[in-house]
């Protein structure tokens, strides 16, 4: 019997629960998909902790008492509880942590207001889930999300792989917002590639898609652990140092020095968990104010996830002819929760990451991946000085190698046709070029609404793509409306 085929062979209680043969993967090929999933998600345990653990509250005071170790073990610890509870009741590749745009809203966008604190910036967080979960248990959230034709879930896919790229060149150090000029961004530093952080990068991409041409299984994880090796020899040999704030030092690794650790591990303190206050913020900044941050936070948080759960359903083979995943519900409900745990412990909402790609690049198509993912988040509220080494130049490959395959989908567009290839066009170009998922999907739902009516067939047009058209009316124009309320 060949390699191939005993590796595809049922493991018995665990295949048939994950279904992992009947979704054409092995116990090998989840394995590596967690861990690819972890490692270009790690950042956000280094990351989440500067965002949010840096910002006065509207009274001065720092999360935490400004303790960035407390902020790390809970944003792992909430990340690893939601990934694995995504695997066992979902059973989609998919894991969950602090959302990135979301937490920085939270934190310049809501608890900085004058009068808030951090538990009621928080509070304002999990009463957003709480209202998601309900929009989800009732089959709200569920319907809007079948209501969508299929090609603009096509084209939210393929903006979400373009998306994911320009993040990974973007914290690679590739692409670069120019110190002044007539462009937005620029190659590199001045126009050109320098530096050996660049270097790292440019080996472990190529050696990922070196790897996958020669259908090496485990490719993208080989590239993340050879990248990072390779970091690490660098930073030891040359010494090359952090980049600064300042902007000291710009060829200088972006996140984290890649060194090895002093000690492995640490006892983590989770005195954060509970610390919030759910309705402290309307005595705080009135009920119209709160009211209006609630419906930002939850629109970002409802379509962000399907979205993203659409890419990775997409990439991994696993949508129906409609586009729609395996247990929907069951994803939307997990991701709900997350909104509410990480207000709950502190840390911002936590939703479902795109970079789960990378997992599903390696093989992943089921829940026990996201449960690899889960255990190891776990692990980091020990092991955080030993995930602090991997480098954003050591993981961002893989969001590239994957923000490719991703794109490969575009040819499941029609476009010849103009009412759903200009809706399907401004989807896919909104999300890299705004940095964000939801003004992608709402670009194209307001036009394809839009073009659809112009052109006489409103009739064919769901209700809830209608209404969905209009919230979104309303959060584009969000800042205008909160001037003239004059909140």
């Amino acid at each position: 019997m060949s390699t191939t085929a005993r590796d595809a062979r049922p493991s018995g209680s665990l295949d048939r629960f994950f279904q992992i043969s009947q979704r054409g993967s092995t116990l090998a090929r989840e394995l590596r998909g967690g861990l690819a999933t972890f490692f270009t998600m790690a950042y956000i345990v280094v990351l989440n902790p500067l965002i949010i653990g840096t910002v006065p509250d509207g009274t001065g005071e720092l999360l935490a008492g400004g303790d960035l170790a407390v902020i790390a073990a809970c944003t792992a610890l909430v990340a690893g509880v939601l990934s694995i509870l995504m695997g066992v009741v979902a059973n989609y590749p998919l894991a969950l942590a602090t959302g990135l745009g979301l937490n920085a809203f939270v934190a310049y966008g809501i608890a900085s207001l004058e009068g808030m604190t951090w538990a009621d910036a928080m509070g304002l967080v999990v009463l957003e889930g709480l209202i998601i979960l309900v929009l989800v248990l009732t089959g709200f959230r569920e319907a809007v999300f079948r209501a969508v034709p299929t090609q603009l879930k096509t084209a939210i896919s393929v903006g979400i792989g373009l998306f994911i790229t320009i993040i990974g060149l973007v914290d690679a150090g590739i692409v670069r917002k120019p110190a002044g000029g007539p462009v937005p961004v620029e190659l590199g530093v001045g126009g050109f590639l320098s530096g050996w952080p660049t270097v790292v990068f440019l080996v472990a991409l190529f050696a990922i898609a070196v790897l996958m041409a020669l259908r090496v299984q485990g490719a993208i994880l080989y590239g993340i652990v050879g990248g990072t090796l390779l970091a690490i020899l660098v930073e030891a040999v040359f010494a090359v140092g952090p980049q600064t704030p300042e902007g000291d030092n710009p060829t200088g690794w972006g996140l984290g020095v890649p060194a090895l650790p002093e000690s492995v591990v640490s006892t983590p303190d989770f005195s954060l968990l509970g610390q919030f206050s759910l309705l402290g913020s309307i005595e705080a900044i009135g009920i119209t104010a709160c009211f209006l941050l609630v419906f930002t936070l939850m629109l970002a948080d409802f379509f962000d996830t399907m979205g993203t759960m659409v890419a990775i359903g997409a990439e991994a083979g696993l949508l129906d002819e409609e586009g729609n995943p395996p247990r929907t519900r069951q994803i939307l409900v997990v991701d709900s929760i997350g909104a509410i745990a990480g207000g709950a412990g502190g840390v911002s909402s936590n939703t479902s990451y795109i970079e789960s790609a990378s997992g599903v690049g390696e093989g992943a198509r089921t829940g026990l991946a996201s449960m690899v993912t889960g255990v190891l988040f776990l692990l980091t509220t020990f092991l955080s000085p030993l995930v602090a080494i991997v480098p954003h130049e050591a993981a961002t490959p893989a969001l590239v190698v994957v923000g490719f395959l991703m794109m490969q989908q575009v040819v499941g567009i029609d476009w010849g046709d103009m009412e759903i290839a200009f809706p399907a066009f401004l989807t896919i170009v909104f999300m890299p070029f705004t940095y964000s998922i939801t003004a992608g999907i709402g670009a194209g739902f307001v036009t394809w609404v839009l073009l659809k009516v112009v052109r006489g067939k409103a009739g064919q047009i769901h209700p809830l793509m209608w209404l969905v058209a209009v919230l979104f009316l309303l959060y584009f124009g969000i800042d205008p409306i909160r001037g003239l309320l004059g909140v």
